[in-house]
């Protein structure tokens, strides 16, 4: 990019991140290095000491020895949300060099990350201490001679599995309910994105959190992230990552009968009906496939247009995609940053092939992007596909490529949205309330977004269909995840018990 010279931010990277564990960084046990690399310049800026079985032994043995000490579950949840608000505080006043240190390992743009994932980071810790402050028990007197108490306590060691498209907020959802109703926690964050993390466990020491309620282990997922699903100790796994990967973490969870949360991935309709507000659906089409460098589970990539609109519609489309500005991610100007490694942009470049292959016409991008010497760039990308069964339509490519199809009537338009392996959101884009009414009850998602896009409540129960996950996190989802319930039946008086052995 050119232009008037941007401030870079005046924060320093942490040379090494290694485990943190009882409160502290410890030193490395294992000798696996894996270095850090900042995608917009691909030269290394940190180096990663992969933990080991033994090392995540030491992790979950500490958060169990919190958890049975009652430092942390069996305080009053007064103190436990004062203690959360605390860490909402910390990340908002940190909030800078927490999306410096994310941007630098991520290659999202920096404006973005401080507009909305660290302040979404924060929200997560003020809306479940809040949440946790208003649960209720039960008391039942249906029988004359009993009462029955039914109440929520914490389920013990949750282990934490957060993905590098979108770390600390990610993350901060599931540590901020799992810490809420009393839990304590290994995070095991992406090998490729732990730089903000080593700040934000310095905000958790800081904020007062008993050491042991929260440690962390770094590493891949067949090392790090196998050892600690299959810990005897852990009982519950919230993962968020790969469709490939979460049927192995939950096959392998579930040997150890833990319960499990999978947040996996999507390849979701955005619906755009001749009833819609059209500027308005092209700006939503656009953010819901090209924000976070397009690398989103809840991308909308299948845009399906009614006829009508289409040619306008796409016009529009290719000529603001093709406008999008690639750059720096630290340039405040920079609304399309580089993809997040190597791999994943050849994997990413791999489908302008398969897409041609499957019959698909190229309308925009499909190169890297020539203007930016070094990084993973990649262009914004928009294919005209030949079906919805082409692979482009079927498969998630996880990076900033769309593909556009037609449609005619509105039961078509279901039939194609629903025609696939995924179910995680859809997105609808119509002013027709009747149209609206049958389409949320005909599409077969999680969560349907009508004319808006990428809003995160963390009220809103979240989680997908099919091949997109099983299980719910945020609200009440979060409160059945993360808690256990338990009855208490006492007698009123002397309870009437059979007197076996007396003749």
């Amino acid at each position: 990019m050119t232009g008037t010279p941007y401030l870079k931010p005046a924060f320093t990277l942490p040379a090494t991140v290694s485990s943190f564990i009882q409160g502290r960084f410890i030193p490395p046990e294992a000798p696996h290095q894996i270095a850090v690399v900042n995608p917009a310049t691909e030269l290394p800026i940190s180096l990663l000491h992969e933990a080991n079985a033994a090392e995540v032994d030491r992790a979950v043995n500490s958060a169990r020895a919190s958890f049975e000490s009652g430092v942390w579950s069996r305080i009053s949840t007064d103190k436990r949300q004062s203690c959360l608000l605390r860490v909402r505080d910390q990340i908002l006043q940190h909030a800078d060099e927490l999306a410096y240190l994310e941007c630098c390992n991520t290659g999202i743009p920096l404006s973005q990350l401080r507009r909305l994932h660290i302040p979404g980071a924060a929200n997560h810790f003020q809306f479940y201490a809040e949440l946790a402050n208003q649960l209720k028990g039960e008391l039942h007197q249906t029988r004359s001679n009993y009462q029955l108490l039914v109440s929520r306590e914490p389920v013990g060691v949750a282990a934490l599995i957060s993905p590098w498209n979108g770390p600390v907020n990610m993350s901060c959802a599931k540590l901020a309910a799992a810490l809420a109703f009393g839990n304590s926690c290994v995070l095991k964050p992406s090998e490729y994105t732990p730089l903000a993390f080593t700040r934000l466990m310095e905000i958790f020491r800081e904020a007062g959190l008993p050491d042991g309620v929260v440690n962390m282990v770094n590493g891949r997922g067949p090392v790090t992230g196998s050892a600690l699903v299959e810990h005897p100790q852990v009982d519950l796994v919230s993962f968020t990552g790969g469709s490939s990967s979460g049927p192995l973490v939950n096959a392998s969870a579930a040997r150890g009968l833990k319960r499990t949360t999978m947040e996996l991935g999507g390849k979701s309709a955005s619906i755009v009906l001749e009833s819609a507000n059209l500027e308005l659906a092209l700006d939503g089409a656009l953010a819901g496939n090209f924000m976070t460098n397009g690398q989103q589970c809840l991308a909308g990539s299948r845009i399906l247009v009614q006829r009508s609109v289409a040619r306008e519609f796409k016009e529009k489309f290719i000529a603001r995609a093709r406008a999008i500005r690639i750059g720096d991610p630290l340039d405040p100007k920079t609304e399309l940053g580089p993809l997040a490694y190597e791999a994943h942009m050849h994997k990413v470049m791999s489908y302008v092939d398969i897409a041609r292959e499957d019959g698909a016409t190229l309308l925009t991008g499909g190169q890297r992007a020539a203007h930016m010497a070094r990084g993973w760039y990649v262009e914004p990308t928009v294919v005209q596909a030949s079906s919805n069964l082409a692979r482009i339509c079927q498969e998630e490519v996880f990076g900033p490529f769309a593909a556009l199809l037609e449609f005619d009537t509105l039961s078509e338009a279901m039939e194609l949205a629903n025609q696939s392996q995924f179910g995680l959101v859809a997105y609808l884009w119509s002013n027709d309330m009747a149209a609206v009414m049958h389409a949320t009850r005909e599409l077969r998602a999680g969560t349907v977004w009508v004319n808006t896009t990428l809003v995160g409540d963390p009220r809103a129960p979240f989680g997908g269909l099919k091949q997109s996950g099983t299980g719910r996190e945020g609200g009440v989802g979060s409160v059945e995840f993360y808690t256990e319930l338990k009855s208490v039946v006492i007698p009123n008086g002397v309870a009437p018990i059979p007197r076996l052995g007396v003749h």
